[in-house]
């Protein structure tokens, strides 16, 4: 991705902010300051490199202050530059605001490429950029609160997070300055998956939809439709086993950097996850008809899921798609001039501000965790487990029958950990879905389900500026 494909990414996230705005009440004055970025910090830091040293390039953006801490994650990314961060930070500020989560928006950025550096020098370089953040005030459980992006997972949250505590040690919240955490570090149970657990509850949610059924001529309900993912990162493979899975999605094309896959018969998710981390590539996998790498676009399905990069739909190639849904799953995918095309040939757009805020959303139950020092589930679990039962021993007694072993043990379950952070993640998605549809039937010519997305985002931080008084 070139320096300017990456500018007119930020750039088509202001376009859509215009548009969008123009759609509110809220005074010019305030918009402006919502659609600016607070803080940007650039820093160049020096790190050995086997024998030598490289100055690594790296950003750390705060789009807005409204709430505190900001929050977003941590890029690394040869692409990255300050443009990029730019954007991201700016749709964390909206993606926030939209699932109801009391963050700011944030995001970092690292200039590498992962592959070009072995895991020692990976945790020189994420090391030194903590300190980095650090030394700024850019980190803190109550400041800012990075997160794992594209090119960084748990093992860099857990840098992190020695680093500040290196530094910070007799914080008693030190834990909450990352999340995306490894469970045993601080983290949460079912933080990896979330954010394609709540592109597949988004996407459900969207097929219930009578006005969306009208719109795109679908049958109601998730099961059964066609699927095409691009990209099987975190969130593509997710998105895809969890949709098979709970779903019963037909998953019919896979694209990722080495081609694009095909089959109309379906392919399993899971297969395909595991012939790529045996082969180092999708092409060829059994049953399966490999297309151009570019030709994911084209594939005629129901939902189609660019999981990757920003700036993947453009003017152009939005001609060539053939689906009735796009779900936004990866970050600014479609260009605001694309969007222009798609809405005119009638495909309906599942905003990434909406549709990928799964992985804030469960970050947001991670940092409550660390700041209550507690493990979700841990003071309950036991007491419904026991009442359940309870209940059960006395139906039947009262009726004189009995269930099995097996039907006692699932109906007097208590919640896991993980089982209360899939409810509240679907919980939000839900609520967040019907908020943002209420403005989209009832505001008149709001043109599509972003503007709709981005005007409950503006008038909810709008809200927030004017109620705290941080606006006089």
């Amino acid at each position: 991705m070139s320096n300017s494909k990456q500018a007119r990414f930020f750039e088509s996230v202001q376009t859509n902010f215009d548009k969008a705005a123009a759609h509110t009440d809220i005074h010019p004055g305030l918009l402006n300051q919502i659609k600016v970025c607070n803080a940007v910090y650039q820093m160049n830091f020096p790190v050995k490199i086997k024998d030598s040293y490289e100055v690594i390039e790296a950003y750390r953006v705060q789009h807005s202050h409204h709430r505190l801490p900001t929050k977003g994650g941590i890029r690394f990314s040869h692409l990255v530059d300050q443009d990029e961060v730019m954007a991201l930070a700016a749709l964390m500020t909206y993606k926030c605001a939209i699932v109801d989560v009391p963050f700011g928006g944030a995001k970092g950025g690292v200039k590498v490429s992962p592959r070009a550096y072995t895991e020692e020098e990976l945790e020189r370089i994420t090391r030194r950029y903590t300190v980095e953040l650090i030394r700024k005030n850019f980190i803190g459980p109550s400041v800012d609160v990075p997160a794992p992006d594209y090119g960084t997972g748990e093992r860099e949250m857990a840098w992190i997070l020695d680093t500040y505590q290196t530094f910070k040690g007799t914080e008693i919240d030190a834990g909450g300055c990352v999340t995306g955490k490894p469970v045993r570090q601080g983290g949460i149970n079912g933080r990896t998956e979330a954010t394609g657990r709540g592109v597949f509850y988004g996407i459900r949610e969207a097929l219930l939809d009578e006005k969306i059924l009208k719109q795109t001529g679908l049958s109601k309900g998730i099961a059964g439709k066609t699927m095409v993912i691009q990209g099987m990162g975190n969130v593509g493979s997710y998105t895809g086993l969890i949709s098979q899975a709970e779903g019963d999605v037909k998953i019919i094309g896979l694209s990722e950097l080495e081609g694009t896959i095909y089959s109309e018969k379906g392919i399993d998710m899971q297969a395909a996850l595991d012939f790529r981390k045996e082969h180092g590539t999708i092409i060829g996998l059994p049953g399966t008809q490999t297309l151009e790498r570019a030709d994911w676009i084209a594939i005629e399905c129901d939902i189609l899921v660019p999981a990757a990069l920003e700036s993947v739909i453009t003017i152009e190639n939005a001609h060539r798609v053939r689906t009735k849904i796009i779900a936004e799953a990866a970050n600014g995918p479609t260009t605001a001039a694309a969007e222009d095309i798609l809405n005119k040939m009638g495909v309906v757009i599942i905003p990434d501000m909406f549709v990928n805020a799964g992985g804030v959303t469960v970050s947001y139950f991670e940092w409550l965790k660390n700041l209550s020092h507690m493990r979700f589930g841990r003071m309950d679990k036991r007491f419904n487990q026991n009442t359940y039962l309870n209940i059960v021993s006395t139906f039947e007694s009262l009726t004189g029958k009995s269930i099995t072993e097996k039907e006692k043990s699932f109906i007097t379950k208590g919640a896991d950990e993980v089982d209360l952070v899939r409810s509240g993640l679907e919980e939000t998605m839900s609520n967040s879905f019907e908020q943002i549809m209420e403005v989209y039937k009832n505001k008149k010519d709001i043109g599509s389900l972003r503007n709709a997305a981005f005007v409950t985002a503006l008038n909810k931080v709008a809200n927030d500026y004017l109620t705290l008084g941080v606006f006089p």
